[in-house]
């Protein structure tokens, strides 16, 4: 069976990889392009006596190259290895759209037109002449609404139908567009737009203006935006207590199966502690307490990032970025850190500038991972609200924990300023902010997108680094020196050192050991302080608040667990990412250094100020 390539371009927010996805199902794959840190996505799917490959280019706005993206799509459209270009655009802002239309049509006139979103288009009463724009262009164009099966099936016909036709023009040489040529190009488009579009309502945006007024006012916008990241954070604090009960209670019972087993298999007691005790128990500790908060985060994230309301964010947190001469899209990878730092290091892909890219990578870890969120919260709920506060405790619970996040946040500015001025100096760019329609978000396709590509990616890559470290914790805990385990004589090792910083020799070992994962900190302290020889859990806050007093934790040892658990070395997972994408062991190195100095320097300098009034 005969094999074509069929390339998918088109801007930012037109509906691309819905196209992708309902074109290729679940045939596809991804990487990166050769030598680029841009994602690579891949995909296969037949009509007729055909089959094809759909290679999805990054969304771009114009082929004159100004960033990785556009360097990638112009090189690639300019090769000529497709046999066809589809060109995706949205029916809502078609005009600015038929600007890279005609770019693509300089360059080859193997392209294939679609007018996606046709559906939001006819709420807004917008009438898109698809038979006008078809010979005004001199190609094939397809209406679709990406969501629907058959409108697709019209974009594989004409998909089909132009790889029979040889043409000639397919991978012209010509890269680079001088200025006049590209207010010519602008001027066509606005000139074939008005004579293929008519509209009912001229002010066919005026609703998304009206909320954009508010959420992206001066007045209104940030305070908007803390609060829908508080009722976030809220969600998932109290949506993931549930599920991580009974993933714990399922590993719990297992565990004693296996056990059991081992015991009738008269497996050696080494052998038994080292897998069960140790990798076992790390491994399901992770996953019981790392996976529902992201199973939850993730999703309500993307449903953000389908509503339209991120990009949003990225133009309220703009001016404060680039007064920390950083870009303003970094509080998008900011707040993919909240989910997991790893998905925020990759994130930073968006970043075209690669001064500013890697400010975002080193500073993603300054805000908390929801492996970091069940520490903070146990300790809040703990040392800083009052017992008798009833139901009021979660949502207290949540507005401390705003607070902290709102310091980690602080702090990444700060930081994001002192190495632009120092390490990483360099002339803040510019960027194009595209505010998109707002936009019924695909539940389904959301969630199904965040827990594949974003939940169970994390997942797998904490489980990789978790297993070999439940292994050394165990071996650390029940070998023996002398009368104490070798994590004994770790822990004295670093107490005095520790006690500088306002806690003890075991809180540092317990964030040390908790390197492969943040989730298995407070369990190590446990193990710790109890000597138990493996991870342990207590049944309440009562019980483990208890146990931390009575090895002297006060008000002060809590708040600078609390500092430290928000400002310390990204974990395993995110330090391998962070290697991967910057291809380099010094920036992962100062990736690791840069918060644990920052972390070190304030807890010792609110405990000194703290000792004064205990």
């Amino acid at each position: 069976m005969e094999l074509k390539v069929i390339a998918l371009a088109g801007n930012p927010n037109v509906g691309k990889s819905t196209v992708f996805n309902g074109l290729t199902g679940l045939n596809q794959h991804t990487g990166n392009w050769p030598g680029k840190t841009v994602t690579n996505a891949q995909g296969k799917f037949t009509y007729k006596d055909k089959s094809f490959v759909l290679v999805d280019i990054p969304g771009t706005y114009s082929l004159m190259a100004t960033s990785v993206e556009e360097e990638i799509a112009r090189d690639y459209i300019c090769s000529g290895e497709a046999d066809v270009i589809v060109v995706v655009t949205d029916a809502t802002c078609l005009e600015r759209n038929l600007n890279l239309v005609l770019q693509i049509l300089e360059i080859t006139t193997n392209v294939v037109v679609c007018v996606n979103l046709l559906d939001e288009a006819k709420k807004k009463k917008i009438h898109i002449d698809l038979g006008s724009l078809s010979n005004l262009l001199g190609v094939p164009v397809v209406g679709t609404v990406a969501r629907s099966k058959k409108s697709l099936e019209k974009l594989k016909e004409q998909i089909y139908f132009a790889t029979l036709i040889e043409n000639a023009g397919s991978g012209n040489s010509r890269h680079h567009f001088t200025e006049e040529e590209a207010e010519n190009i602008i001027r066509k488009a606005s000139f074939i737009y008005r004579q293929c579009v008519s509209t009912e309502n001229r002010n066919y945006n005026y609703f998304d203006r009206k909320i954009d007024r508010i959420v992206t006012s001066r007045t209104f916008g940030i305070p908007l935006m803390i609060l829908l990241l508080g009722m976030i954070f809220w969600i998932t604090i109290v949506g993931a207590n549930y599920p991580s009960g009974i993933l714990s209670d399922f590993f719990l019972h297992l565990e004693g199966k296996l056990l059991t087993m081992s015991e009738a298999l008269e497996l050696p007691t080494w052998l038994e502690g080292s897998l069960i005790l140790g990798v076992y128990k790390t491994l399901t500790w992770v996953i019981s307490v790392m996976l529902p908060p992201m199973a939850i985060f993730f999703p309500l994230f993307t449903l953000l990032e389908d509503f339209g309301y991120l990009p949003r964010v990225a133009f309220n947190m703009d001016q404060f970025f680039r007064k920390a001469s950083a870009h303003g899209k970094q509080s998008l990878t900011m707040c993919m850190g909240f989910g997991c730092n790893a998905c925020g290091v990759i994130g930073c892909r968006i970043i075209d500038s690669p001064r500013e890219r890697l400010i975002a990578i080193l500073t993603n870890n300054f805000v908390p991972c929801n492996g970091r969120f069940p520490t903070l919260i146990a300790i809040i709920t703990m040392f800083f609200i009052t017992s008798d506060a009833g139901p009021t405790q979660t949502v207290l619970s949540t507005l401390l924990l705003l607070g902290v996040i709102l310091l980690g946040i602080f702090l990444t500015l700060m930081m994001s300023k002192i190495l632009s001025g120092t390490i990483l100096k360099g002339i803040p760019s510019s960027f194009a902010l595209e505010l998109p329609p707002y936009r019924r978000p695909q539940f389904g396709k959301v969630i199904l997108r965040s827990i594949l590509d974003r939940t169970l990616f994390v997942l797998g890559r904490a489980v990789i680094i978790a297993a070999p470290a439940g292994l050394i914790i165990w071996a650390l805990a029940n070998t023996f020196v002398g009368e104490a385990s070798l994590l004994a004589h770790c822990t004295d090792f670093l107490d005095p050192f520790a006690r500088l910083l306002g806690i003890d020799g075991v809180i540092l070992m317990a964030f040390i050991l908790g390197f492969p994962a943040n989730e298995i900190v407070v369990p190590i302290m446990i193990m710790c302080y109890m000597a138990t020889g493996n991870i342990t859990e207590l049944d309440s806050l009562d019980q483990l608040k208890a146990l931390f007093v009575d090895n002297g934790w006060t008000w002060l040892t809590a708040l600078c667990t609390m500092l430290l658990c928000l400002l310390h070395f990204p974990c395993g997972t995110t330090c391998l990412t962070i290697k991967k994408e910057t291809q380099s062991l010094k920036w992962t190195l100062l990736a690791f250094l840069i918060p644990t100095a920052a972390g070190f320097t304030l807890c010792f300098i609110v405990a000194s100020i703290g000792r004064l009034f205990i």
